[in-house]
């Protein structure tokens, strides 16, 4: 017989590895999208995890990880993502510190690769670029890569910047998760409607249904946020050429 194993004591406030559920299609006005929180905490490595119907995204916010999936390691170093297909068991792993990684999910009916985007790589790669008035959107997660209805970037403002022209759409829902600086959203079906204006601090989010105008507003400092898409797949300023001119007050895609 083997030699009996030590036990371990857990403490009711200890906490190795978390999950938090931010928002979710019974929680918001959407229909496909949920967006939670994994935190990680010392040496930890996950239970498995799964979304059984759902394809996800990971987006690596703090610190550093790896995630294990179909037998391979993918690092997780700062803005870094990863598209985790429709069912499929992956873990959440590191050695030392601490880091949390935001997990944006939607329903799905086929299964697509893996796909790990690093942002060092992809920050430098203009292809993955658009350059817009007193910002810069980066496409980590596109129509030219397999997925049923998530797209995902990040998008940076340079200080006191605004999105321009405002736009809305009529088949995607998305959410905005704000990763660092401070600023100002807005969200409304019309001017007369404008009742939703918030400022926005590193950790927020905010939910778009469809038809809603959405802009963002920069304010001392650089402002960084996630955009994440469910619905049809395309970027609004790739699909209509005035959302990078500029040339229209407002546009609907």
């Amino acid at each position: 017989m083997d030699k009996p194993k030590p036990a371990n004591f857990l403490a009711n406030d200890s906490a190795k590895f978390t999950y938090t559920e931010k928002s979710s299609p019974q929680s918001s006005n959407l229909s496909f999208l949920t967006y939670g929180v994994y935190e990680l905490n010392g040496p930890i490595t996950s239970g498995a995890l799964a979304h059984p119907g759902e394809e996800a995204l990971l987006f690596s916010w703090k610190g550093a990880c790896e995630a294990q999936i179909d037998g391979k390691t993918y690092a997780l170093d700062h803005y870094d993502t990863l598209y985790i297909p429709r069912g499929a068991t992956y873990r959440l792993s590191q050695t030392q510190g601490s880091s949390k990684v935001i997990v944006c999910r939607a329903t799905a009916d086929k299964t697509h690769p893996v796909f790990h985007s690093s942002w060092k790589d992809f920050s430098k790669n203009e292809t993955r670029i658009r350059h817009l008035k007193g910002k810069d959107v980066f496409l980590m997660f596109d129509v030219s890569e397999g997925a049923d209805k998530l797209i995902a970037g990040y998008t940076i403002f340079k200080p006191h910047q605004r999105s321009y022209p405002p736009h809305n759409h009529t088949d995607q829902e998305e959410v905005y998760i704000f990763t660092q600086g401070n600023g100002s959203m807005e969200v409304y079906a019309d001017e007369e409607s404008k009742s939703f204006v918030r400022s926005v601090k590193e950790g927020d989010a905010v939910t778009i249904p469809l038809l809603n105008y959405h802009p963002v507003f920069s304010q001392e400092e650089e402002l960084h946020f996630i955009w994440c898409i469910a619905g049809n797949r395309y970027w609004v300023g790739d699909k209509n050429k005035d959302f990078m001119t500029g040339k229209v007050d407002k546009l609907t895609t």
